[in-house]
């Protein structure tokens, strides 16, 4: 039995050595390779982002909740206590006028 080969295959092929034409021929399973790795790499990193994520949230979920800080006491305006605001007074001597 014989093959029909075109003109460009046959001229293609006289171009080219057996090495050459081999990893032609076989590009296609590398570039089919390199992808399949990658994709298993990815789904591997997915995987683990995953897993520290669930035993992160586990940890946050099962540590004891710190109690919440007491709120400061509110201020009466009719109570006459130590925790007034402050004022600030400017005496005269204090005031730096320019003089010409």
């Amino acid at each position: 039995m014989t093959t029909a080969t075109t003109l460009g295959d046959a001229i293609f092929s006289l171009n080219m050595t057996r090495g050459e034409d081999f990893l032609y021929k076989s590009s296609g399973a590398i570039v089919a390779a390199i992808v399949v790795v990658v994709i298993i790499v990815v789904a591997g990193v997915l995987i683990l982002l995953k897993m520290y994520n669930r035993r992160t949230r586990m940890r946050r979920e099962l540590e004891p909740k710190s109690p919440k800080s007491p709120a400061p006491p509110t201020l009466d305006p009719n109570s006459n206590s130590s925790q007034q605001p402050a004022t600030v007074t400017f005496s005269p001597a204090d005031v730096h006028v320019e003089t010409r």
